[in-house]
């Protein structure tokens, strides 16, 4: 099982930009996915980002398409999720997930078997 730790979160104005971090140990990173999820009270959770294990191939919700990009430093075992533009919308709890096997991309929640504890994003209008 993997362990997963994010950072990065914060307050800040509409307009504005954070990067999120998500450390990773435990296994092989290089060989799985990582995808970014986020939860905003009251909604249900949903796909943001991810990133295949190489990282030559990247998806996004609709909704954060040319506002957020998602990279990953295999050598530091860690995936990033630059957001830029950010709108009150785009408040909410943002999980990382790394894939539940190695070599499968999916877009879908269950794809994902491990989690991080999750970091508060809000964006004040």
């Amino acid at each position: 099982q993997v362990q997963l730790v994010e950072s990065g979160g914060g307050l800040v104005q509409a307009g504005g930009s954070l990067r999120l971090s998500c450390a990773a140990s435990g296994r092989t990173f290089s060989t799985y996915e990582m995808g970014w999820f986020r939860q905003a009270p009251g909604k249900e959770r949903e796909f943001v980002a991810s990133i295949s294990w190489s990282g030559d191939t990247t998806s996004y919700t609709d909704s954060v398409k040319g506002r957020f990009t998602i990279s990953r430093d295999n050598a530091k075992n860690t995936v990033y999720l630059q957001m830029n533009g950010l709108k009150p919308d785009d408040t909410a709890v943002y999980y990382c997930a790394a894939s539940i096997r190695p070599y499968l991309y999916s877009v879908r929640e269950d794809g994902f078997g491990s989690w991080g504890q999750g970091t508060q994003v809000t964006v004040s209008s």
